[in-house]
């Protein structure tokens, strides 16, 4: 990323005040910021337009009644680009990284349907010639994730007292089953505020209500309603590289049964943890670890979560790039916003 957009004291400030406050008005965030409202205004728009951050809702399959899979594709060499390519043109993944050792693919999927999910896992990627090998894995519980993407990261930013300004009561995540017992069935109303939540998480009630054909006042109630059910979560998604985060890195580990919850609680607490789950197969924990660069990814790895008990082996999986990340496209280390085509 180039010098023109590093982020600056001030626009880190303003990113806290967004993880806390996504939808938050440019007024309250100059005020726990202590800049002025044009400023923080500037700021936001010069971030976004560089690809530094987006605001976006993304949807939980879980809360509809879907699982959700870790997919590991092992290719032919020269084809990883071209299938990346595709899987992050889906809908249904929701992101997709290219792995340092240059043949694999590592991909989320986030299928609204059982019947999505079993064409793109059952019937498309088996076919396709490119793909030498496929490892899916179930999610079975959540460590960190969604909202608190990146939040111990910035744990400190802002003080206490300007949180408290923001409505902060603490992780805006907590550990939670994968898939709801009580899955929501969204409206075709709600299908609409989804979609245009997907293009800018802060639209305003009014500009939902026109993407939604009803009333400001309609769509603010199944709005609380859609984020209460944890239907939707508003994200702000951030390029690893402007805050200074150049190693990045799949780790998948395997733990002792009985340790799989309290190590997932503890990765959930690490700055450079961005998400960790329990997952099935034999590498029953896998995370994604920022780093600010190779050595400080190794001392990481190797003193605080080597050491962790219970744990058996650990695979660090270098991560090349980012190709898609929480249903935002990348180019190089710049958010560009979600696809427009389906694959």
């Amino acid at each position: 990323m180039s010098e023109s957009v590093a982020v600056q004291p001030d626009d880190v400030r303003i990113i806290r005040a967004l993880q806390i406050a996504p939808r938050a008005s440019f007024a309250s965030i100059a005020v726990a910021c202590g800049l002025t409202q044009g400023a923080v205004n500037r700021r936001y728009r010069r971030l976004r337009a560089e690809g530094v951050i987006r605001v976006a809702g993304v949807v939980n399959p879980g809360a509809l009644g879907q699982s959700r899979w870790l997919v590991r594709l092992r290719c032919r060499p020269g084809s990883v680009a071209a299938i990346a390519g595709a899987l992050a043109k889906r809908d249904d993944v929701n992101w997709v990284a290219l792995s340092a050792a240059g043949c694999e693919v590592t991909c989320a999927t986030q299928s609204r349907t059982r019947e999505q999910r079993e064409d793109l896992l059952g019937q498309r990627l088996p076919r396709t010639a490119a793909v030498l090998d496929i490892n899916a894995f179930a999610m079975l519980r959540q460590f960190l994730g969604g909202r608190g993407h990146y939040w111990a990261a910035l744990q400190g930013a802002l003080s206490p007292e300007q949180e408290a300004m923001l409505g902060s009561n603490g992780s805006p995540f907590t550990e939670s089953p994968v898939v709801t017992r009580d899955p929501v069935h969204p409206t075709a109303e709600d299908e609409k505020i989804l979609a245009a939540l997907a293009a800018d998480g802060r639209a305003s009630l009014v500009d939902l209500a026109a993407a939604a054909d009803s009333t400001p006042g309609r769509v603010s109630r199944r709005l609380h309603a859609l984020l209460l059910r944890r239907v939707v979560h508003i994200d702000v998604e951030i390029a690893a590289a402007a805050l200074g985060c150049h190693a990045r890195a799949n780790l998948w580990l395997r733990v002792h049964p009985s340790a799989v919850k309290k190590v997932g609680r503890t990765l959930a607490q690490e700055p450079e943890i961005a998400f960790a789950a329990a997952v099935s197969g034999p590498d029953n924990l896998h995370a994604v670890a920022h780093c600010r660069d190779l050595d400080a990814l190794f001392e990481f790895t190797s003193d605080r979560i080597g050491s962790l008990a219970g744990l058996q082996s650990m695979e660090v999986s270098p991560v090349l790039h980012y190709v898609k990340q929480a249903g935002t496209l990348l180019s190089g280390d710049r958010l560009v916003g979600p696809p427009h085509t389906r694959a």
